[in-house]
C-alpha cells in the first residue's frame, strides 16, 4: 500500500471520530466545558480543523479554506484570521462557539476535502522532501502529515470523551 493511502485512511479515521463526537449535539453541549480549564468539543474540533487547514495549505501551496471560503468571517470570532488555537487560554478557549454542529462540520469537511484532495495528488517520493531545517533531523511531507493527523486523532477522541462525559451527566 502506498504511503499516501495510508495517510489517506488516518484522516479519514479522523473525520469518522470528529462526527462521531460532534452529529446531533445542540450547541450548548458543543460548546460546554466540563471544567474551567477544559476544552469544549466546538474547540477541539475547530482547532484540529484550523491546525489541518494551515498546515496542509502551507504544503499545497494554497490558500486556506478558513480565509479563501470566508469561514473566518462566518465564524466571527474575536482573534487574528491566522489564529489556529495553539497557546490559547481557557478564556480563549470559551470564546470559540459556534452557532452549529452544522457550521462546525462545514468548515471541517471543507478542510477534510482539501486534504484528501492534495493527499490523491501527492507522489510518495515527496514525502521525502525536507520543508524545515530549523529542527534535527529536518522536517519532511511525510512527517509534518503524521504530525497534524496524530494532533488531529488525539484532539478528536478529546471531543469524543468529552461527549461521553456530557451524556454520562
Amino acid at each position: 500500500m502506498k504511503a499516501t493511502l495510508v495517510l489517506t485512511d488516518g484522516f479519514q479515521r479522523v473525520h469518522d471520530v470528529v462526527h462521531e463526537a460532534v452529529d446531533g449535539l445542540p450547541a450548548e453541549q458543543l460548546n460546554a466545558r466540563v471544567g474551567p480549564r477544559a476544552n469544549s468539543i466546538s474547540w477541539l474540533v475547530w482547532h484540529l480543523t484550523r491546525i489541518q487547514d494551515d498546515h496542509v495549505s502551507e504544503l499545497a501551496g494554497r490558500d486556506q479554506a478558513w480565509l479563501a471560503e470566508g469561514f473566518a468571517g462566518r465564524f466571527a470570532l474575536p482573534f487574528p484570521p491566522e489564529a489556529t488555537g495553539y497557546g490559547h487560554t481557557a478564556r480563549q478557549v470559551a470564546e470559540v462557539k459556534p452557532a452549529s454542529g452544522e457550521q462546525l462540520l462545514s468548515y471541517f469537511e471543507a478542510v477534510h476535502a482539501r486534504t484528501a484532495a492534495y493527499l490523491g495528488t501527492l507522489p510518495a517520493a515527496d514525502l521525502d522532501r525536507v520543508i524545515d531545517t530549523r529542527w534535527d533531523p529536518p522536517v519532511t511531507v511525510g512527517v509534518r502529515l503524521v504530525s497534524v493527523l496524530s494532533d488531529d486523532l488525539q484532539h478528536a477522541g478529546q471531543a469524543a470523551f468529552v461527549r461521553g462525559l456530557l451524556a454520562s451527566a
